[in-house]
């Protein structure tokens, strides 16, 4: 059997001591650099190639990645935190996570987070001057419509509360169009795409924010919201039906962007108003440009929407292999299982929590040794503001606002993340960490035939690595191609499985499983940043 060995240099001034054994793969072997964030690794990094080629081999010959990620998205439907589809999908996920064998399989509670939502039937129709079906969605966490209702249509443009009296007694029993008339734009370039080699280039160099001066303008977006909720007071004390607005912007052409409602209604405390609608920037259009020209327009609407109070906090989903020799230290990989109701959130995150299910199932399977305990986390709340991972990394390592810290924040040695669609894995912001650019380098290596190429110091935002960056201990979000993520896939009506690829998920769930593997086997934690300073200026920081 031929043995293949890597090349001597890698990226940077890294170098391989190689080792050729009777496997399919070459081992290479040699001492962990240092764990300090003020030294960079002077000895080569050990990279396992024939535990490389078992979890290749599962991974890539025996995936289950797109049968768990069928069953959060076609089966399951929607995961809205809180709804009674995301409980079922968990109930289903720890069931499966649990038959593969993992230990310490658990839904754990975090909170408070508020009342649960669903829509459960949704229609709605102009009837004349001539009737079509519109393309819309109600908004997260507002009510319904108790029925099928059917109403005139006006329009309501205000931009100060002063000019609500204008419409004083003239919105009972309407539907109210809330914004003008959307530009759509003709799509010239293709809404998929893959990172060029140029790009990939381009996103390693640093950044670097340069202080901008300050301009006057419009109202700040605190105050825009303030009067969207007094708005939604406004209409549904004088009556009104329901409201439209555009679900444009960077979706156009059918697809509809839609989140939750601007007023808290999770808080059950909060009192809830009247339903809103997102409707297809074109279907809106047409309906404006008619309420303007003062052709009378006629709607149909049945919005079935329901909230659920059974209970007002959350979970989490946890999953554990057990380490042998440094079983106490830890290293974490997560998604977020939580998505927006339109579609089925298959991009947004089932991809992620999929991956990250095979990649803990490729490990459970191959039996590769893990000195340190791995655990996966699948949050919920993330698309309200990382809600569960926050929540998770104040009660287990420390609190961001004051950086006290506890005992088992010295234990972990890095967390792996997932977030930003079905998209090629092509390398890993290092979130400003250069200490394990060297590490990531040697394990990336055996990748390069993947397309993973890339490291770049820069941070992504948006996700649940910061969770854990806030606190001081490394997280990190894979780069990944974007494919239709930011244009048709993401918290749309589109977010559907068929947008996900396969091959893509496969080989994301194998870079991840080995990263996380070799994370658990090196002999020292992975090198850390400077603590962050406690965000309200008084903490201390404390192990």
């Amino acid at each position: 059997m031929n043995g293949r060995l890597l090349p001597a240099a890698l990226v940077g001034s890294l170098c391989f001591t190689t080792a050729y054994v009777a496997a399919p793969w070459a081992s290479i072997a040699a001492q962990a650099p240092s764990a300090t964030a003020t030294q960079v690794a002077e000895r080569p990094e050990r990279v396992d190639l024939d535990a490389i080629y078992r979890i290749k081999e599962e991974g890539l010959q025996r995936s289950q990645v797109m049968d768990t990620l069928w069953f959060l998205t076609d089966v399951s439907g929607p995961r809205l935190t809180n709804s009674p589809a995301m409980y079922a999908a968990a109930k289903w996920a720890t069931d499966r996570l649990a038959s593969w064998g993992l230990s310490r399989v658990r839904e754990e509670e975090w909170g408070p987070f508020g009342r649960g939502w669903e829509n459960q039937k949704f229609t709605a129709n102009v009837i004349s001057p001539q009737p079509f079906p519109l393309i819309a969605f109600p908004r997260a966490w507002t009510p319904g419509t108790g029925g099928t209702v059917t109403a005139d249509v006006i329009t309501m443009l205000v931009n100060r509360e002063d000019q609500f009296r204008d419409y004083a007694g003239k919105v009972k029993g309407k539907v109210v169009l809330i914004a003008p008339e959307t530009q759509v734009n003709p799509l010239f370039d293709a809404i998929g795409h893959r990172f060029t080699d140029q790009e990939l280039s381009d996103m390693q160099s640093q950044q670097v924010a340069v202080p901008r001066a300050r301009r006057g303008g419009g109202p700040p977006a605190a105050n825009q919201a303030v009067l969207g909720q007094q708005l939604m007071t406004f209409l549904a004390g004088e009556g009104a039906v329901a409201t439209l607005q555009p679900a444009g912007g960077r979706n156009d052409h059918g697809v509809i962007l839609v989140s939750n409602a601007p007023n808290d209604y999770r808080d059950p405390k909060v009192p809830v108003t009247l339903p809103q609608i997102m409707v297809a920037s074109e279907h809106y259009n047409r309906i404006a440009r008619l309420v303007e020209k003062n052709v009378p327009v006629r709607i149909e609407l049945n919005a079935q929407n329901r909230f659920v109070d059974d209970r007002l906090t959350s979970v989490n989903i946890v999953a554990e292999i057990p380490g042998t020799d440094r079983a106490d230290e830890l290293v974490m990989l997560g998604a977020h299982f939580d998505s927006w109701h339109a579609g089925t959130g298959a991009t947004d995150n089932a991809a992620g929590s999929a991956a990250m299910m095979e990649a803990m199932r490729i490990l459970k399977t191959t039996g590769v040794r893990l000195r340190r305990t791995v655990r996966l986390v699948l949050w919920t709340g993330e698309e309200q503001g990382l809600l569960g991972s926050r929540a998770y990394v104040k009660q287990q390592f420390g609190d961001p606002e004051t950086m006290q810290l506890k005992p088992a924040h010295e234990k972990v040695s890095a967390y792996f993340n997932m977030d930003n669609g079905s998209g090629a894995i092509r390398g890993v912001y290092l979130q400003g960490n250069e200490a394990v650019r060297p590490i990531f380098s040697a394990w990336m290596e055996p990748f390069r035939n993947l397309g993973m190429t890339t490291l770049t110091i820069r941070n992504t935002g948006g996700t649940d690595h910061l969770s854990f960056d806030e606190v001081g201990i490394p997280g990190f979000q894979f780069v990944q191609d974007p494919l239709e993520y930011s244009s048709d896939s993401h918290h749309t009506n589109m977010d559907l499985y068929d947008r996900a690829q396969a091959a893509d998920l496969m080989k994301n769930s194998v870079i991840i499983a080995s990263f996380v593997y070799h994370a658990a086997n090196r002999d020292e934690l992975l090198p850390r940043k400077t603590l962050p300073r406690p965000r309200n200026g008084r903490g201390n920081v404390t192990q």
